[in-house]
């Protein structure tokens, strides 16, 4: 797929080559040509079928006109068809292989492990069996313990006297900021990173600074 992508690309360039010789008369017959042609197998094809590569040109070549003369052209397809191509480029782009869901199962001894330091200490919340268990070498989600306690019907996290969570938040608001970052993919397929922050106290959404190549 790659290489008819590839092969149909340089037939384009070298034809946009060629047309630079010739007189802008000859052009203007050879779209009228084209229109009629393209006219006539509207009438008689209403579904024509384009491989990735037949529609990965068209959608790259549509982005360098206006909006405008997108819509007057004679098109077998509509321009919003040809915007969606383009979006299916990036994230073709931009894929990644995909794993199998979930994550690996967690094994049956450490479950077993997990419920006896729960059953044993019954003040332990999730979080401290979590420890726990990375000082004797297991290294495990704090979601999967849990989760694990969870299914056993053990309170996860039992209660303890002094401030709650969300108390604790409530008070500490306007000192806590949330931050993230997303991207967007330009006409090019150039990917831009934008890292932002939010306040808790007055969900105010900060810009910090939009780049191409993030430093970690």
């Amino acid at each position: 797929m790659s290489l008819r992508f590839a092969y149909l690309a340089v037939l384009r360039v070298f034809g946009w080559l060629a047309l630079l010789a010739r007189s802008d008369r000859a052009k203007d017959a050879e779209i009228l040509i084209l229109r009629h042609q393209v006219a006539v197998l509207q009438r008689q094809v209403k579904n024509p079928r384009l491989s990735w590569a037949d529609r990965a040109i068209p959608a790259a070549l549509a982005r360098l006109l206006p909006a405008s003369q997108l819509r007057r052209m004679r098109l077998i397809v509509s321009p919003r068809t040809l915007l969606r191509w383009h979006a299916d480029l990036a994230r073709r782009h931009w894929a990644r292989p995909r794993r199998a869901p979930g994550r690996p199962g967690t094994a049956s001894s450490v479950r077993a492990l997990v419920l006896v330091m729960a059953r044993d200490n019954p003040g332990w919340g999730y979080r401290r069996i979590h420890g726990e268990l990375g000082g004797l070498g297991h290294k495990l989600a704090p979601s999967a313990v849990w989760q694990i306690l969870q299914d056993a019907g053990i309170d996860p996290a039992p209660r303890r006297s002094g401030q709650t969570w969300r108390a604790f938040l409530d008070a500490q608001a306007k000192t806590i900021l949330a931050t993230g970052f997303f991207h967007v993919d330009t006409v090019f397929l150039r990917r831009l990173y934008a890292l932002f922050f939010i306040e808790h106290g007055t969900r105010r959404v900060r810009l910090a600074g939009i780049t191409a190549r993030p430093r970690w």
